[in-house]
């Protein structure tokens, strides 16, 4: 599947994945210690809703259009931020990047990888003459072995590839690994596409039967995860989790099915662990 930020921005899965990531953040963020965070796949960094790829698909509508109005509890800061950005950046919906940004301290950083030119390019002039953000123009991959660790030694790496090449999860599950050997201090977070059950089901165990410590995943699901050819759910998985994810990962999860689910069979939420720490 192509998953190109501009064509599924504020879909479901990036709700679940953004509402995770900025509670994550937030966690690390309650030690006064700066903190590092490093997003391989960090695309152009904002959508217009109204832009050619926004209108192709209209994902957004499903998603983060049933949030802006009266959020559940659980959801209600994620909600506010992403207004309070959009409004900024003139209805753009806010991109991975952008949401960090807004929630870094003085002292934390912000480094990000995008490897498509376009994309690369709107990503750099975003963030141009802000000295708490890194932008890169190379493969999320290969930055793994490249710049990690981070400085400071504390944070975390989100990697969301756009799952366009056969075996991406193999390649996640060996980038976690590569991760986890250069950057132990931290935690990590992987977004991934459910469409049917067997390769996540394959990337589990991958995982279980790895050196990857400490690993929770949360999914979120419209419909019973069948059909190969269809986006049924998404995952984000997290390695070395802050301290009472499990509880808040659970409320956003109850929330985001409440709210987005569609009324299929087989829709609802999971949250698995993996491995032991």
């Amino acid at each position: 599947m192509n998953y190109r930020h501009a064509y599924h921005a504020g879909n479901f899965g990036d709700c679940l994945k953004q509402a995770l990531l900025m509670w994550l953040v937030e966690r690390l963020q309650r030690k006064e210690r700066p903190i590092a965070v490093f997003d391989t796949h960090a695309g152009a960094g904002a959508y217009d809703f109204g832009s050619t790829e926004g209108m192709r698909i209209g994902e957004w509508k499903e998603g983060i259009g049933r949030l802006l109005s009266d959020p559940p509890v659980a959801l209600a800061a994620y909600v506010a931020l992403v207004q309070e950005i959009m409004q900024d950046a003139e209805g753009a919906f806010p991109g991975t990047p952008l949401l960090v940004r807004r929630l870094l301290r003085p002292g934390d950083r912000l480094v990000c990888c995008e490897l498509h030119p376009e994309e690369y390019a709107s990503l750099k002039r975003r963030f141009a003459g802000d000295r708490q953000v890194a932008v890169h123009h190379r493969d999320g991959w290969e930055a793994l072995k490249a710049i990690l660790p981070l400085e400071p030694r504390r944070g975390l790496v989100l990697i969301d590839p756009p799952y366009e090449e056969p075996g991406e999860f193999a390649r996640l599950a060996a980038g976690l690994g590569a991760a986890q050997q250069r950057f132990p201090t931290g935690v990590l977070a992987a977004w991934y596409p459910i469409k049917h059950r067997a390769p996540v089901r394959d990337f589990h165990e991958a995982l279980a039967a790895g050196r990857l410590k400490d690993v929770v995943t949360a999914e979120l699901y419209l419909r019973e995860p069948t059909d190969p050819a269809r986006l049924n759910g998404a995952g984000l998985l997290v390695a070395r989790p802050p301290y009472e994810f499990a509880p808040a990962a659970r409320a956003i999860l109850d929330a985001l099915s409440e709210r987005l689910g569609q009324g299929e069979p087989g829709g609802g939420a999971a949250l698995l662990r993996i491995t032991g720490g």
